[in-house]
C-alpha cells in the first residue's frame, strides 16, 4: 500500500501506510480529525484535492465534453478540414454550407445526449449507495464517493466497506472478505494495535474497500479512498474492465460492419471520380459528404437517447436502471431465478407456535427465543423481527455478554446472556444445524434425556410443520459457567430447548403474475433455502402445478453436464445452500438461456454479479444493491412484469434506428455512390448530400418515444447481428432497385437537368427514407401499426419542408430548382411502388427469417 499523505489546504502531511500499526488516537491526529468527525468544510475541501472516492473516474458528461465529443469521429473531421481547405481554394458559400450543416447536426446529437445524461443521473440518485457518517458532529448519510479520509463512518450487518479503514469500535463485527482475501469464513474485526508487517489477512482492525459488514456493528476511521486502497491498488493493477454484454458488443460489431463498408465506397468513389477526371477537392467532399451518409454517427445519441427514455419509462414502473446496457439482456430474459420470501410469499413472517422440544407449547421456548432475537446485532431478518414484535417477554435482569453472529455456513446464532450470576449460551437456527451441535433435549417437565430419545418425534414435528408449509426454527441452550466471551467453537454439547414455528403466506393473486410472467416468455424458478416440503407445499398453495424440486443435496452429487440439464427442467431448488445459487445461475446461463436472478441478501451477491441480469430492491442491503444492474422499488413481481415489458419496448426501439440506418439511407447513399461514376455529373452536391442526412436524421430521433407493437413485447428477443447483416443486404437491395429507377426516369423519360436531376433525387430520396421508416418500425401491415405520436408529427413535417425547401430563398443557396408537374406525378409512383415493394418484402422476409 502506498505512502499516504494528507492533503489539507496547505499543509501535507505524512501518514504512515501501516495505519494499523498506529493507536487510534495518534492517525486522529495525524489526519486532523476526531471521532465527531469532519466539517462540512474540511470535507469539501478535502474531496476536492482527493477527488471522488471512486476506483475508475467518472465518464465526464458536462456539457462542454458532450458537445466536443459530437466532433471526435474522424471523417466529421476530415469533413470540415476539407470545408475549411474548400473556403480558400474554392467556392465560400459551398463550404459555409457544410460547416453550417455539421455543427447543426452535432448540435442536435448533443442536445440528445445531454438530455439523456441528466436524465439518467437523477435516476441513480434514487437508489444511490450512501455511507453514514459523522460530519459536524452530528450522524448523516452522504453519497460513498463523497467519502474522504479522515471521515467516521457508521457500519451495520450489510454495509458496503466504504475505503480502507482503521476500526475505532466494534460490536461482535464480522465482515466477508472474500473478494480481497478468499476466505470463506466472515473475520471478525476488534479495536487493536497490530504490528507493522502484520500480513493483510490478520489485521483484524482494518477494514478494506471492496468488502462488507455480515454480522455486528461499529464505527471506524476512514485512511485512505478510491484508488489509493488495498482493493484500488489491486484493480489498477489488474486494469479491471466490466465485459461487454451481448447488447454492447452486438452495437460494436454492427458500428465496425457500416465503417468496414463505409471505407471501402468512399475509397472506390473518390479513386473513380479522379481517373474520370472530376476536380479532386470536389470528389473529396463529394465522397466525405457521402462517408456522413453511410455511416451511423447518431448511433451512438440515439441508442443513448433510447436507453435513457426507457430508463424513465421503467422508472415510472418503479423499476430503476442502474446500468443503461442491462436493458438489453433484462428485455431478452427468460428465466427469472428469485427466492420465495418477499416475491411468491408476503415476505411478512408470522410466529405460528412455540413448542419445546417435545411438541408442547413453552414459555421457556418464547424467553430463550426472545433474548435471541433481541439482543442479535447483525442483519434485520423478518424472522428475528416476527418474535420481537409477536412474542415479545420481560428481559429484566437479562444482560447481553457476547454473541457469535448468525452466517450462512453455520446457520444458527448464539447470543450468550448473564442473568442473576448465571450465564447461558442461547443457540437459535435451522433444525438440522442446531440439532448437530446438540447431545441432549429438555422435556417439559425440566427433564434432560438424551437427544435420540426423541429424534422420531422430532422428526415428525418437522414434518408436519413443513407439509402444512411452515419453517421450523430449533431453539438450543448451554450454561457455560463463568465464560464471558464465546466463539463458535463453543457450539458444542448444547440442549435442545424447543422449536419455533413459522409460515410467510403466498401473496394473493400470485399465480396471476407467474401466468404473466410465463405470457411474457419468462419462467420462473424459485430458489429457496426451506426444505423440500415446505418448497412443495407452498407451490401448491399458490397453484403452480407438476412442480419439478431439485434439493441442494441432489446439486452436490451432479456433475455440471447433469446439473446443466436438470437446472432447465426444475422450477424450485430447495434446501439450497448460499454458494450454490451461482451454481444454478452459471448452469442455465451454460445451457443458452437469459439468465435474470432477483435478490436483496448479503449471501445474494456472487449470483447477482454471475446473472445476465442482477435484480435487487429499494429495501436491500447495500451490497446487493451494489451488485445489481436493476433494483426495484417494490419487491413485487408485478413491478418486475412491467419492467420487461418497458425494457423490451425499449430494445425494439433501438433496433428500430438500426433497420433505418440500414435500408432506406444506407440503399439511397449506396446508389448515389454508383450513381456519380455513371452520371456525367455528381448525383448531389456535397452540401445537398448533408442536407439529406440531416433531414432524415429527424424523424429517427423521435423513435425512442415511439409505440412498440405487442408481439415485440409479448416474447424474449436477442441482438443478432447476422439478422440484421440479412436485413441490409434485402431492404438495402430493394431502395437501390428504386434509386436506379428513380434515376432512370428522371434521365430518360423526363430529360432533367443537372440540377433539376439533384432537386427530384433530393426530393424522393428525403421523402422515400422517411416513408420506408413507417413500414419497418412495424411487422404488421404499415396502415395496422398506429406510429408515436412525435414520430408521426415530425415526418409529416420533414416531407413538408423538403417539398417546399427547392421554392423557398435557401432553396437557391443550395442550387435546387422548382420541379415541373410531371416530375412530382412520375416520381410520386416510383415512391408509391417502392412502399408497396416494401410491404411485400416485409412479409416474406419475416416469415423467412424468423426473430
Amino acid at each position: 500500500m502506498p505512502t499516504i499523505t494528507l492533503k489539507q489546504e496547505n499543509l501535507l502531511e505524512p501518514v504512515a501506510a501501516e495505519f494499523w500499526s498506529i493507536p487510534a488516537p495518534e492517525l486522529l491526529n495525524r489526519l486532523n480529525t476526531t471521532p465527531a468527525g469532519l466539517t462540512s468544510a474540511a470535507a469539501r475541501r478535502r474531496l476536492a484535492l482527493y477527488g471522488p472516492n471512486l476506483l475508475k473516474s467518472k465518464r465526464k458528461t458536462d456539457a462542454i465534453t458532450l458537445l466536443l465529443a459530437q466532433f471526435k469521429s474522424p471523417i466529421i473531421i476530415i469533413l470540415l478540414g476539407a470545408a475549411i481547405l474548400s473556403y480558400f481554394l474554392a467556392g465560400k458559400a459551398d463550404a459555409i454550407i457544410i460547416c453550417f450543416i455539421v455543427v447543426i447536426s452535432s448540435l442536435l446529437g448533443f442536445w440528445q445526449e445531454r438530455g439523456a445524461a441528466n436524465a439518467l443521473a437523477k435516476l441513480l440518485a434514487v437508489v444511490q449507495i450512501k455511507a453514514a457518517v459523522w460530519r459536524d458532529g452530528k450522524q448523516g448519510e452522504i453519497p460513498v464517493e463523497r467519502l474522504v479520509p479522515g471521515d467516521i463512518v457508521i457500519l451495520a450487518a450489510g454495509d458496503v466497506i466504504p475505503g480502507d479503514c482503521l476500526l475505532l469500535s466494534s460490536n461482535d463485527l464480522f465482515v466477508d472478505e472474500a473478494a480481497l482475501t478468499g476466505e470463506t469464513y466472515p473475520a471478525e474485526k476488534s479495536v487493536t494495535v497490530l504490528p507493522a508487517d502484520t500480513p493483510l489477512n490478520q489485521r483484524i482492525n482494518t477494514l478494506f474497500m471492496g468488502t462488507h459488514v455480515v454480522s455486528g456493528s461499529g464505527q471506524a476511521l476512514v485512511v485512505a479512498t478510491g484508488t489509493q486502497t488495498e482493493f484500488g491498488q489491486v484493480s489498477e493493477r489488474l486494469v479491471l474492465r466490466p465485459p461487454m454484454n451481448e447488447f454492447e458488443r452486438g452495437v460494436r460489431r454492427f458500428g465496425f460492419l457500416l465503417m468496414q463498408v463505409t471505407f471501402v465506397m468512399v475509397t472506390i468513389i473518390f479513386v473513380g471520380n479522379i481517373l474520370l477526371k472530376r476536380p479532386i477537392l470536389d470528389s473529396f467532399l463529394f465522397a466525405m459528404a457521402l462517408a456522413v451518409g453511410l455511416t451511423p454517427q447518431l448511433l451512438p445519441a440515439i441508442i443513448s437517447v433510447n436507453l435513457a427514455t426507457g430508463a424513465k419509462r421503467m422508472a415510472a414502473a418503479k423499476v430503476i436502471v442502474r446500468k443503461l446496457a442491462s436493458i438489453e439482456n433484462f428485455g431478452s430474459m427468460n428465466v427469472l431465478c428469485s427466492d420465495k420470501t418477499g416475491t411468491i410469499t408476503e415476505g411478512t413472517v408470522h410466529l405460528q407456535s412455540m413448542v419445546g422440544a417435545e411438541g408442547r407449547d413453552s414459555k421457556k421456548v418464547a424467553l430463550y427465543a426472545y433474548l435471541n432475537a433481541i439482543f442479535e446485532t447483525g442483519f434485520t431478518n423478518p424472522i428475528d423481527l416476527a418474535i420481537r414484535t409477536q412474542a415479545a417477554c420481560d428481559i429484566t435482569g437479562y444482560e447481553k455478554l457476547d454473541e457469535v453472529p448468525y452466517d450462512f455456513i453455520r446457520k444458527r446464532l448464539t447470543i450468550l446472556v448473564g442473568h442473576e450470576g448465571r450465564r447461558v449460551m442461547i443457540t437459535k437456527g435451522a433444525v438440522p444445524n442446531v440439532l448437530s451441535v446438540c447431545t441432549a433435549a429438555e422435556t417439559a417437565d425440566g427433564a434432560i434425556i438424551g437427544l435420540k430419545d426423541i429424534a422420531a418425534e422430532v422428526t415428525e414435528l418437522v414434518k408436519t410443520a413443513s407439509e402444512q408449509g411452515s419453517r421450523t426454527l430449533a431453539v438450543a441452550y448451554r450454561d457455560v459457567g463463568s465464560v464471558s466471551d464465546i466463539t463458535k467453537d463453543h457450539e458444542t454439547a448444547m440442549t435442545l430447548l424447543g422449536f419455533l414455528i413459522v409460515q410467510d403466506p403466498p401473496k394473493p393473486g400470485i399465480l396471476e403474475t407467474i401466468n404473466r410472467l410465463s405470457d411474457l416468455g419468462v419462467s420462473l424458478k424459485i430458489i429457496t433455502g426451506d426444505n423440500h416440503l415446505i418448497a412443495a407445499t407452498i407451490a401448491r398453495q399458490v397453484g403452480m402445478a407438476n412442480t419439478v424440486i431439485l434439493t441442494g443435496q441432489e446439486m452436490r452429487l451432479m456433475s455440471p453436464e447433469a446439473l446443466m440439464q436438470r437446472a432447465q427442467e426444475a422450477d424450485i431448488f430447495a434446501e439450497v445452500e448460499p454458494n450454490q445459487k451461482e451454481r444454478i445461475i452459471l448452469a442455465l446461463k451454460k445451457a443458452g438461456h437469459v439468465v435474470g436472478y432477483m435478490g436483496d441478501g448479503i449471501n445474494d451477491a456472487s449470483a447477482l454479479h454471475a446473472a445476465d441480469v442482477g435484480i435487487s430492491v429499494a429495501s436491500a442491503v447495500d451490497v446487493a444493491k451494489e451488485a445489481a444492474d436493476i433494483v426495484l422499488l417494490e419487491q413485487d413481481l408485478n413491478v418486475l412484469v412491467q419492467g420487461v415489458q418497458e425494457g423490451r419496448k425499449t430494445f425494439a426501439n433501438t433496433l428500430k434506428y438500426v433497420f433505418m440506418a440500414t435500408s432506406a439511407n444506407f440503399g439511397n447513399m449506396f446508389s448515389m455512390a454508383g450513381a456519380s461514376l455513371l452520371l456525367p455529373f455528381l448525383p448531389l452536391l456535397p452540401t445537398q448530400i448533408l442536407l439529406t442526412n440531416l433531414l432524415t436524421d429527424f424523424p429517427e430521433m423521435t423513435i425512442a418515444t415511439d409505440s412498440v407493437d405487442r408481439e415485440l413485447v409479448d416474447r424474449p428477443h436477442r441482438w443478432d447481428i447476422g439478422f440484421i447483416r440479412r436485413f441490409m443486404f434485402f431492404f438495402g437491395i430493394l431502395s437501390s432497385v428504386f434509386d436506379y429507377l428513380t434515376f432512370g426516369a428522371l434521365i430518360f423519360i423526363l430529360r432533367a437537368t443537372p440540377e433539376l436531376f439533384r432537386t427530384g433525387w433530393f426530393q424522393e430520396s428525403v421523402i422515400s427514407a422517411v416513408m420506408i421508416v413507417l413500414v419497418i418500425r412495424t411487422r404488421r401491415p404499415f396502415i395496422k401499426s398506429r406510429p408515436g405520436k412525435y414520430l408521426l408529427i415530425v415526418s409529416l413535417v420533414i416531407i413538408g419542408v423538403t417539398l417546399i425547401f427547392p421554392a423557398s430563398p435557401l432553396g437557391r443557396v443550395f442550387e435546387f430548382q422548382v420541379l415541373p408537374l410531371e416530375f412530382y406525378l412520375v416520381l410520386s409512383l416510383i415512391l408509391l411502388l417502392y412502399i408497396l415493394s416494401a410491404e411485400l418484402l416485409k412479409r416474406y422476409f419475416y416469415r423467412k427469417f424468423k426473430y
